[in-house]
């Protein structure tokens, strides 16, 4: 309010074209500003002056008056035709710069403060869907646990004893439950091939039907397995057998090779 009545006494001499040329300078960056009250104050002024004319008694200038006159336009003229000097730095007032550097700064802290909370809000996210991800699978682990579990213990589930083609090597066994699904487990069992998996077949009863490709697996380092298979895709009352043969990776839709292990169901 202070800077406003400090400028607003000048916009007489301003008008009249009267201030120096610092205080002109002054007072445009503050006008430039868009104080409006110093604004009005200016157009006041230039119209109270332009009134000045009107008012004054007729009369003819003097020779010398016009030869001064004739001078000063002259030298207006020619002043005109100069270009201008750019206002100096220290025309210009420091809260003006200093305003415009702490916008620059606060603009500059503002994005890097809004692009790092977009990322942390990311890495939330992400972590966040890593949890349910993780939750889920333990989850899905402890159904079929579950279900294993049921199959194995449950004493309506029927034992199947799967042989291998070496009578003195390990044997595999098996639990079918009518609702639960099959259990197959193995100990002590060679490695398959390279690039190849063991896959159980399920052997309709149906003649001339084909075998019934299901899971797959491949035995620990120490030659231990458990493939449980939730939907088998035979009824236990249509199965005549249950074997599994070594299969390239992936699986076969039927037997390449001989059953290695096969046993009937009872």
């Amino acid at each position: 309010m202070k800077n406003c009545d400090q400028f607003r006494e000048r916009t007489e001499a301003y008008a009249l074209g009267a201030l120096d040329p610092e205080e002109r300078v002054a007072l445009e960056v503050h006008l430039a500003s868009g104080c409006p009250e110093c604004t009005k104050a200016v157009e006041e002024a230039r119209w109270l002056i332009s009134q000045l004319a009107y008012t004054a008694p007729e009369a003819a200038p003097s020779d010398m008056l016009k030869g001064r006159l004739l001078q000063t336009v002259r030298a207006e003229a020619q002043s005109q035709a100069k270009p201008h000097a750019l206002p100096s730095k220290s025309a210009i007032p420091f809260w003006l710069l200093a305003g415009v550097a702490a916008l620059v700064v606060f603009s500059i802290y503002s994005a890097w403060n809004t692009r790092r909370l977009h990322d942390e809000i990311r890495e939330a996210n992400n972590r966040a869907a890593d949890l349910v991800q993780q939750r889920q699978k333990i989850e899905q682990e402890l159904l079929l646990a579950k279900r294993e579990a049921t199959i194995l213990m449950d004493p309506g589930s029927v034992n199947i004893a799967l042989k291998g083609s070496d009578a003195q090597g390990p044997q595999l066994k098996a639990k079918w439950h009518s609702e639960w699904g099959v259990v197959v487990m193995g100990e002590n069992i060679p490695m398959p091939s390279p690039h190849h998996v063991l896959q159980l077949w399920f052997i309709p009863k149906a003649p001339g039907k084909m075998p019934m490709p299901s899971m797959m697996v491949r035995p620990d380092a120490n030659g231990r397995f458990v493939l449980l298979v939730s939907s088998p895709p035979e009824s236990m009352d249509a199965t005549k057998a249950l074997a599994i043969s070594e299969e390239p990776e992936g699986g076969s839709p039927w037997p390449t090779n001989p059953p290695r292990y096969s046993g009937g169901v009872s």
